[in-house]
């Protein structure tokens, strides 16, 4: 019997029969189900763990997680003019294309989630900015927030997202529109930029999106696309011509993977580089102008009174160091005088910028045993232990673990023991089978577990590495060098030294 090619529905109309339709093409449910659940197969992770020297999996573990620490964060250290005061509009596509589950758990959600993280990281690199976020769906463009520089707005903005399905097609002309004219009143000494999250592959434009982008270009605002599917001529052109001094690649790309696409989004949080030729041509007279701030003092009131921002009930706030209104939080601007109100220590966050740590180096077994450092068995932030030297470390057990030969019964055996030949000897298949990659990549991990300092010389481990480079900006060992050296002058003026002792007093501590 001939296998039929539709269920049997008796007494059902035209749509019921329509909606019991199986298609040739996708081969029946069944294959329908194989492709879903192929597609939806775990990623085999454990293919790309190794076995180690002693059998184990916890050294390839460790180098993993080093690896990511080291990655993240070895920079370009380079001192570079930087946009530290940022405007940047975010512009998300909430099309029917994010309902694919490419990424997971769709890239709809994966893109609200990695932009509150990136929000958070954006605000702890970049205090003084400001953030608005847009939407695209049914041709239309949303503004889901307004520019702003408070952190908990556009976060709840965002969760709100998660109530509503992406729909519909994007429309990058009506998006960038919206983000230019959101930008229009920026002042001319701040950044203006955007970030485009796109995961469709067309655009539905009401008119001609090529004056659009020439409008951009002549607004000075630049552009960065994070593509989800492929990439697109249209985001190409607008990346070439919203940065001309830059290569593109930099400023477009598609992402691979949830953890490509993570690295992608975080990378904007450190504030772009300022060229000569677009710093002057934004504002000639006003290139090396002064900007004047406000740093007011947080006051609470016995009685809550309205603020200035929100016209909001509140009992604590901050009084404008001009015209004494009430906002609610910093960084902010006066709603009545139009002054930057900001902290102290939102300046220092963004100094760090401008002078970056620099990356500290490897250090070999070679120079961590030798008698200038071997001393330094702790590490100095921290002072977590640093791993013993691998080979002192096999003298030890060899020493304490000596397997002694067995006798020889008689000479028959001892014969055939010296005739019979030697078994070769079998390397580990992980000394064999190590990719270029992977040698690459251990280049940037200290075998000692030691990473020094390039002015004091001091030894830190992995995770004061990473822990100095992203959170404090700083190093302790030249930090505590400087304190010393202050603190020893100062006994020597208080004591009535000669200049001569307190130059030999610096000297030697900068030799110590």
């Amino acid at each position: 019997m001939v296998e039929s090619d539709q269920e049997y529905a008796p007494d059902a109309s035209d749509d019921d029969l329509d909606a019991h339709q199986v298609s040739r093409r996708a081969g029946g449910p069944r294959a329908n189900r194989q492709i879903e659940s192929a597609f939806n197969e775990v990623r085999r992770t454990w293919e790309d763990v190794e076995e180690g020297e002693d059998g184990t999996i916890t050294k390839t573990i460790d180098s993993l997680l080093q690896q990511g620490k080291r990655k993240r964060t070895l920079k370009d250290t380079t001192p570079l003019q930087r946009g530290i005061i940022r405007h940047l509009i975010i512009i998300i596509d909430l099309s029917a294309a994010m309902t694919e589950k490419d990424l997971r758990p769709t890239r709809y959600l994966l893109t609200i989630r990695y932009c509150q993280d990136f929000i958070t990281e954006f605000f702890e690199q970049n205090p003084i900015s400001q953030i608005g976020i847009i939407g695209m769906r049914d041709g239309l463009a949303v503004r889901v927030s307004d520019m702003s520089g408070n952190p908990s707005d556009h976060i709840s903005n965002l969760q709100a997202l998660r109530k509503d399905d992406p729909q519909g097609q994007p429309s990058l002309q009506n998006a960038l529109d919206m983000a230019r004219a959101a930008l229009f009143h920026a002042p001319s000494h701040g950044t203006r930029e955007i970030l485009l999250l796109f995961g469709s592959l067309l655009s539905s434009d009401p008119g001609d999106i090529h004056k659009t982008i020439s409008s951009l270009v002549a607004s000075h605002i630049n552009t960065t696309v994070i593509g989800l599917s492929a990439q697109v001529a249209i985001c190409l052109t607008l990346v070439k011509r919203t940065n001309p001094h830059s290569n593109p690649q930099k400023h477009y790309n598609v992402a691979l993977d949830e953890v490509n696409y993570r690295e992608l989004i975080m990378r904007l949080a450190t504030p772009p580089e300022a060229h000569t030729q677009q710093a002057t041509s934004i504002n000639d007279s006003n290139a090396s102008s002064l900007l004047m701030m406000g740093f007011p003092s947080r006051v609470t009131d016995p009685k809550p009174s309205l603020c200035a921002c929100h016209s909001r009930p509140t009992s604590g706030g901050y009084l404008c160091s001009r015209c004494s209104s009430k906002v609610c939080s910093l960084p902010t601007t006066c709603p009545a005088c139009s002054l930057t109100l900001i902290l102290s220590t939102h300046l220092a966050r963004s100094y760090h910028h401008l002078f970056p740590l620099q990356n500290w180096t490897t250090v070999p077994w070679s120079q961590a045993i030798s008698s200038a450092h071997k001393h330094k068995t702790l590490c100095f932030g921290c002072q977590a232990p640093f791993p013993t030297h691998p080979m002192k470390t096999a003298k030890q057990v060899s020493k304490a673990t000596l397997p002694t030969k067995p006798a020889f019964s008689n000479a028959r055996n001892a014969e055939s023991a010296s005739t019979e030949p030697a078994m070769p000897h079998r390397s580990r298949p992980r000394a064999d089978s190590m990719s270029q990659r992977q040698r690459d990549e251990d280049q940037t991990i200290s075998e000692s577990g030691r990473y020094a300092c390039g002015s004091c010389e001091e030894f830190f481990c992995v995770d004061c590495d990473a822990f100095c480079h992203e959170i404090v900006h700083n190093c302790p060992g030249c930090l505590s060098r400087e304190g010393e050296v202050m603190a020893r002058t100062e006994g020597f003026e208080q004591n009535g030294a000669a200049p001569e002792q307190m130059e030999g007093l610096v000297t030697n501590g900068d030799q110590g």
